[in-house]
């Protein structure tokens, strides 16, 4: 169990050094909202620890953790936007079997509320996982810029496969996808795959040359780990030779950034996930020119490593945000947390050392304020603020329990706990809808493949009857005899109402005082699409894909439940159904269709043109409403709404279909899940 009062996360597991000498190397239910800039100032604050000093977790729009480590903050076109290393699909240093779990990039109008933009390419593909993962070591710190000239945003990654140690992408959007162009040359570069170059950034002078500063790792003993800056061609995409050495050896995490007519560098020693080391910086008077002594400003990096400095626009001028990893030693980096504050600099231009700001405000004269995505129908939550993570669910462990207190009378139609699972695990994750004294009214076991490692909400759709003012329970079990899962939680009771409690038997639990579990809950009409018996025009059963996974109550897509996809005439466009039986007549005036969300897949499938059809007898139907011109979905229900009808059957028919999936330029119908109501 943790005590009232516990840290975050930890285990005995040591991460590995950064070190060649020692030849080691040392990731619901509402539309996706994209934000959009405002032309007044905006004040916003950054949340990095708790009033006691506790690392908290940042949660997105949709209420699932921020999984982007290791990478930058940049701001285009007036949006935020965090590009970092995905670490929840399982990615463990140096563990074989691990997948590499690519890129991902978040928006914001605020730098507080984030949306999930999904994956900056595919990195599922046998290529990159050949270049990234176990036993190759990883790929990280992706950096973009915007080239003015080309109007090309630049993507570059660090990996160990290639002479340069990076590999170069591009996309017109800052969101992607990128595509890979030529690998790059530079002037310190090794002669094959390997320990050649590590952390890296990218930095655009004010007369538009780019230049990139880059870590060699080749050296041995006393020379490896050196700072190298190098002028970029025009296109930002390869090296030009001319460079120039800082002589920081043993040194990683740089960030270059120009504050009136200085240059700066801040970079830390050599020691990668490590829980706290030191920041230095160095300045000079043009990037190639000669850099000072370097001088330290924090000597644990808040906690952790450093990982950007970016200029913000602000009332009072440009402020310049400093961002360390929070890393917590694991060779699995999903729970990690980050710190940001802005740098102060004295009269003479130097950068002042800083303490470690629980909160920092700052007034944005490029932004707006943003908010939470809500779930239709939500009924109860304790927010997505000020909570940490703990691991101790598990067969040989706990056994926890969120309570809750229905505020209407009806159908509990959906419950979401905020878990992650570290391991690997060999069993799932069984939730449970209990009343107050503990009786089963719902029980489903999520698989281990649909849960990942970074926290993010576990939703189920139990359907099931509830009453305003009575007392319910979310209770989470599992059968696993290795690893554990998590549990998110607040001890500050943002949940009054409810509030976690735990057991070591399954039949004495102890409530924990102040505590609640990161949850959600809906309350509305019930669907209809659960138990219904469903039919298609045709069915692709593989990889994931069957008829019976479009009713299972999985919203998203996971590898064992993709959802349902049909299969003819693959090289046309024409017409596809999808059909329910819902057991008798029923009055009906909703569908809710949940495109598929698997990266680099997301929206594909979902037809340009459908129509809603309603049966009283499977053989006449009736067209309930008509949609053209369709959109690539994002996120969440897309929400069909018509007037009443009675219907024992619904049937969805696609008479238009889409082929823009790159993956799969095929004309398919596609759906991760299908509610009714």
């Amino acid at each position: 169990m943790i005590p009232a009062a516990t840290v975050e996360v930890s285990m005995s597991v040591r991460r590995f050094a950064l070190a060649i000498a020692a030849g080691v190397l040392v990731l619901s239910g509402a539309a996706l909202a994209l934000p959009s800039p405002a032309l007044a100032a905006h004040t916003t604050t950054i949340v990095n620890f708790d009033s006691n000093g506790n690392q908290v977790t940042r949660y997105d729009t949709a209420g699932n953790a921020v999984d982007a480590h290791d990478g930058d903050l940049a701001l285009f076109g007036g949006v935020y936007y965090l590009y970092g290393t995905s670490y929840d699909c399982g990615y463990a240093l140096n563990t074989n079997g691990t997948p590499f779990c690519g890129f991902k990039v978040y928006s914001s109008p605020d730098l507080v509320h984030w949306t999930d933009r999904g994956p900056l390419f595919d990195a599922s593909t046998a290529l990159w996982q050949g270049r990234c993962a176990p036993p190759r070591f990883g790929c990280y710190r992706p950096h973009v810029v915007r080239n003015a000239a080309t109007g090309q945003y630049v993507l570059w990654v660090n990996g160990y496969d290639n002479p340069s140690g990076y590999r170069v992408l591009t996309s017109t959007d800052p969101a992607g996808p990128f595509t890979e162009v030529a690998e790059p040359t530079l002037a310190v570069q090794g002669t094959g795959a390997g320990f050649n170059n590590g952390d890296h950034d990218l930095f655009v002078d004010d007369d538009g040359t780019g230049y990139i500063a880059y870590t060699d790792i080749r050296g041995a003993g006393a020379g490896s780990h050196d700072q190298i800056i190098e002028r970029l061609d025009a296109t930002y995409t390869t090296g030009t030779g001319a460079y120039t050495r800082l002589g920081s050896t043993h040194t990683e995490a740089p960030s270059l950034f120009k504050r009136g007519g200085v240059y700066y560098y801040v970079y830390g020693p050599t020691c990668a996930y490590c829980t706290g080391t030191q920041t230095w910086y160095k300045r000079a008077t043009a990037p190639l020119g000669t850099w000072t002594a370097p001088m330290s400003i924090n000597a644990n990096s808040c906690g952790g490593q450093p990982s950007f400095v970016a200029a913000i626009p602000t009332s009072t001028g440009t402020e310049y945000l400093y961002g360390s990893d929070l890393w917590n030693g694991q060779n699995n980096e999903a729970l990690a947390n980050f710190h940001w504050a802005p740098l102060s600099f004295a009269g003479d231009g130097s950068i002042s050392p800083f303490a470690c700001s629980n909160s920092v405000t700052l007034t944005l004269t490029t932004g707006a304020a943003g908010a939470q995505l809500v779930p239709a129908d939500r009924d109860s939550t304790g927010g997505v603020d000020g909570y940490r993570t703990w691991c101790d669910i598990s067969a040989s462990l706990l056994r926890r329990t969120q309570s809750f207190v229905a505020t209407r009378t009806g159908t509990l139609t959906s419950a979401s706990y905020t878990t992650f699972q570290r391991g690997p695990v060999n069993a799932g994750l069984t939730i449970s809808i209990v009343t107050a004294s503990g009786s089963p009214l719902y029980t489903t076991t999520v698989p281990a493949s649909d849960i990942g490692w970074a926290p993010r909400n576990v939703t189920i759709s139990p359907d099931v009857a509830v009453t305003a003012g009575t007392r319910y329970g979310i209770r989470v079990t599992s059968a696993t005899t290795t690893g554990c899962y998590g549990l998110t939680y607040n001890d500050a009771a943002p949940y009054p109402s409810g509030g976690e409690s735990y057991s070591t038997d399954g039949v004495t639990w102890i409530p924990e005082t102040n505590r609640t579990s990161k949850f959600e809950t809906t309350i509305g009409a019930t669907n209809l699409a659960g138990p219904a018996a469903r039919s298609a025009s045709s069915s692709a059963e593989a990889s994931g894909w069957t008829l019976a996974a479009v009713n299972d109550g999985q919203r998203t897509s996971t590898p064992t439940s993709m959802g349902w996809s049909s299969n003819n005439n693959l090289g046309v466009n024409h017409a596809e159904w999808l059909q329910l039986d819902l057991g008798t007549a029923r009055a009906v005036n909703r569908v809710d269709l949940f495109a598929r969300s698997d990266a680099g897949n997301a929206g594909q499938g979902f037809p340009v043109t459908l129509r809603v059809e309603v049966s009283a007898n499977g053989q006449t139907w009736a067209p309930a409403l008509i949609r053209t011109g369709l959109a690539v979905p994002g996120t969440g229900a897309q929400r069909f709404t018509f007037g009443a009808q009675g219907a024992r059957y619904i049937r969805v028919v696609g008479t238009s279909l889409r082929n823009t999936n790159p993956n799969d330029p095929t004309y398919r119908m596609q759906f991760a899940e299908i509610e009714v109501y």
